[in-house]
């Protein structure tokens, strides 16, 4: 048996979809907070950051070191995992009050994101697995952040901005969904579940919209938060379908042992949770609080075992991590 790697070289060999599991964590945090776990939540956000830390200085030094993997990596769909992680991540440092963090987070993520979307949609090919949806993640994340910041901080444009984000992450998903391999549902590796957390997401972000409007800032008028409303709610009922698709999918085909695409099964599930109770808060429907509940402690559940896996992989050695 080969001997086993440090945690910091076998970090530095993640692919970008390592970033995944920084999504996961920061997005359990932000649902541990809606449903009332004030303890918990500050302490998953503090290990999605460390992660972020980390994934952030090894982005650097193989830009740096090595040119021509960072632009192999970069072309691949899963290098927008680092635009949607830095964009959750910084919803949840919003959410905590900390304006200013957030705002470098929105502007860092802002900078990477038209630079890998590009890459990504010139690589695309015809069947592809979930990681597709990162596109519509990726924009929907800013979309999220950029409406969370308006709503702190009472700026229409940020909201504005987030508004028009919102509908390019709609129209990415019909866009990814042309070139999904519908196959993947039953044979993926966990990424497949990112086709129902791209929806999840896009419902966050209605929510999102929604809520930064107040009296102070006008931001739609009765007919655009009609259609806001409308389209949130689809959205959320949507991502719940899908939701129950994949678990059953999961059942009839299921998919033991570790892979680091599983944590791109957390973060869907952490992201239902967290849409539907925004949802819930932003449409005023208590009663959808329990599901959204129960569905935070099933994510959590999931990146426990997640978390699990990844350190069984990492004293087994390379070969399974």
């Amino acid at each position: 048996m080969p001997a086993d790697p440090s945690p910091l070289t076998w970090w530095a060999e993640r692919p970008p979809a390592a970033g995944a599991a920084v999504m996961a964590t920061a997005i359990v945090s932000v649902g541990l907070r809606l449903a009332g776990a004030e303890t918990l939540s500050p302490a998953a956000l503090t290990v999605a950051a460390l992660s972020w830390l980390a994934l952030a200085a090894d982005f650097v030094l193989r830009l740096v070191r090595e040119r021509r993997r960072w632009m192999a990596e970069a072309r691949s769909t899963e290098a927008l995992n680092a635009v949607a992680a830095t964009t959750v991540l910084g919803t949840g440092i919003s959410m905590l009050g900390r304006q200013t963090p957030a705002e470098a987070f929105l502007a860092l993520a802002a900078l990477l994101w038209p630079v890998l979307l590009v890459l990504a949609l010139r690589h695309w090919e015809r069947r592809m697995p979930g990681a597709v949806f990162l596109c519509c993640v990726a924009t929907q994340g800013l979309a999220v952040l950029a409406a969370t910041l308006g709503a702190a901080e009472r700026t229409a444009w940020l909201a504005h901005t987030a508004l028009v984000l919102f509908w390019l992450g709609l129209l990415l998903y019909g866009l990814a969904l042309t070139r999904f391999d519908p196959r993947q549902t039953l044979e993926g590796a966990g990424d497949h579940w990112i086709a129902g957390g791209a929806l999840a997401i896009s419902a966050l972000a209605g929510a999102r919209l929604l809520a930064a409007d107040s009296g102070r800032l006008y931001l739609w008028d009765d007919d655009d938060s009609d259609v806001l409303r409308t389209a949130t709610v689809v959205l959320l009922v949507l991502s719940l379908a899908g939701y129950l698709v994949l678990v059953a999918a999961e059942a009839a085909r299921p998919r033991p042992g570790y892979d680091m695409r599983r944590w791109a099964t957390v973060f869907p599930m952490g992201m239902t949770a967290a849409a539907t109770l925004s949802v819930a808060a932003a449409l005023d429907a208590p009663w959808l609080r329990v599901p959204g509940q129960v569905l935070v402690w099933i994510a959590v559940a999931a990146w426990l075992a997640a978390a699990l896996g990844a350190v069984l992989a990492l004293r087994a050695g390379p070969e399974t991590g």
